[in-house]
C-alpha cells in the first residue's frame, strides 16, 4: 500500500519498549533495559518488551 520511510520507522520503533504490567511505552537504551536499570514511570516495575511493529 504505502512505502515505509526509514526515518519514520526509526522515530516510532527505535529504542521503544513497553511495560509488561501496565502497557506504558518508554524510550530507553536497550543495554539499560537488559541490566534492569530502567523502571516504569507508572507502576515502578522493570519488566519490558520491545514494541511490536504492525
Amino acid at each position: 500500500m504505502g512505502t515505509k520511510i526509514p526515518e519514520a520507522q526509526n522515530r516510532l520503533f527505535k529504542n521503544m519498549f513497553v511495560c509488561q504490567k501496565c502497557g506504558n511505552k518508554m524510550r530507553s537504551d536497550p543495554q539499560k533495559i537488559l541490566k534492569g536499570k530502567v523502571k516504569c514511570r507508572k507502576c515502578d516495575k522493570s519488566q519490558f518488551r520491545i514494541l511490536k511493529k504492525k
